[in-house]
């Protein structure tokens, strides 16, 4: 893809991101069309050294960048990188708390030599508050938001969403607030500091269990699958080859599930006969439906309800997920390629006419863009080899650090 021809065409983004959510925001500008230079320490990313795990860091939030290897504590190093802000129209960053200030590079730092940038900081707890110091991941967010204590089977233990939910939300959301900023930043010139955390990103994605709180000051509770004032809504049901959800609790929408079944007499049984009585008697429904499916395959449960209007998906394992014909179709899963492999990832989740995203992309290798980007904010060669020589950049072209 000509990333000249995206939306966010000629803007260069420096980012000091690691692992997800600082990446993620990158990624999502860099998706757009916009020039990402990742910022990395001699080492790399610390998402490189975790394995599978993190090499899946690197093939999703880390596509189409650049980088550039360099030693932020090294005064030479530190030169180069106010040489990349200067030019910057967005920093990202997500840095342990502290770590950017105390190199000089916070928020005050960067934009007092760069007014007109957009400032990300993403952190664990917030700036202001007790825990603005303490390093967090997604797992103490969701912890500390209330996520965990919804998530699980009532009976059991509090239960971590199976994947970095919040770290992932927090990148989208930081992306959100960059466009905005960049946005306002043409009418106005000015620049800004975009703030979030985690644990306000965690808490934002509760909004509905915040609100029915509030209004009926029950806490909320884990109640497995299923919603707690409503059925069926988000029940599981089992079928022949494995299980469904559905949702139908409104008067209309449960008349509908109740004919489609061959089972009108339901909608006057009392134990079913509004959403109050089917919450109520909640296990006595679950057999009814499960009796109902338990015929089927979840294929056909699903066509069927679908018939007639009834919210209803099949569970599926990620092998059936990809296989699926709305996600082929869909283009939602798109190619890259590292080192020859070719791998598929995730792509934006929405679409533009004027800019369909269709390939992936590729990761960088730590400081494969060294040199190029050096030679684009004027250093000579020379001086290359002597930011190489003492380690204050690395990269295969240039010398190593003796």
């Amino acid at each position: 893809m000509d990333s000249t021809a995206g939306p966010l065409a000629g803007v260069r983004v420096v980012d000091f991101g690691q692992y997800v959510a600082g990446p993620g925001a990158a990624q999502v500008l860099a998706d757009l069309g916009a020039d990402v230079v990742k910022v990395e320490s001699p080492g790399g990313d610390p998402a490189r050294g975790i394995g599978a795990y993190g090499e899946a860091m690197m093939r999703c939030y880390n596509r189409r960048k650049r980088s550039i290897a360099v030693d932020l504590k090294n005064p030479e190093g530190a030169a180069v990188a106010w040489r990349l802000v200067a030019e910057a129209d967005v920093v990202v960053q997500n840095m342990r708390p502290g770590a950017m200030r105390a190199l000089g590079f916070g928020p005050r730092d960067v934009r007092r030599l760069n007014p007109g940038v957009v400032y990300v900081e993403i952190s664990g707890f917030g700036v202001n508050g007790p825990s603005r110091e303490r390093a967090a991941l997604d797992i103490a967010a969701q912890a500390e938001s209330g996520i965990m204590n919804v998530t699980g089977e009532a009976e059991g233990d509090p239960q971590r969403v199976g994947f970095v939910l919040v770290d992932a939300a927090a990148a989208a959301n930081a992306a959100q607030a960059v466009l905005a900023a960049l946005f306002r930043r043409e009418r106005t010139g000015e620049g800004d500091h975009v703030e979030l955390s985690l644990l306000g990103v965690a808490i934002h994605l509760q909004g509905t269990v915040w609100s029915e709180y509030e209004q009926t000051g029950n806490l909320p509770r884990r109640k497995g699958n299923g919603q707690p004032t409503l059925a069926p809504a988000a029940d599981l049901v089992r079928t022949s080859d494995g299980k469904i959800v559905l949702s139908a609790y409104t008067d209309k929408h449960w008349r509908q599930l109740c004919a489609l079944i061959d089972r009108l007499d339901l909608v006057d049984d009392r134990r079913f006969a509004d959403n109050a009585a089917r919450v109520a008697n909640r296990e006595e429904l679950a057999g009814v439906l499960g009796d109902a499916f338990g015929s089927y395959t979840s294929e056909e449960a699903v066509r069927l309800l679908s018939t007639g209007g009834v919210v209803a998906g099949a569970v599926r394992d990620h092998e059936e997920v990809i296989q699926a014909p709305d996600v082929t179709e869909g283009g939602h899963l798109v190619a890259g390629t590292v080192a020859g492999e070719c791998f598929h990832t995730p792509t934006l989740p929405f679409r533009m006419a004027s800019w369909p995203v269709t390939e992936a992309g590729s990761p960088p290798a730590v400081g494969e863009h060294t040199v190029g980007i050096l030679r684009e904010l004027g250093y000579s060669e020379d001086a290359i080899e002597s930011l190489g020589s003492s380690g204050a950049v690395t990269a295969d072209a240039i010398s190593k650090p003796r």
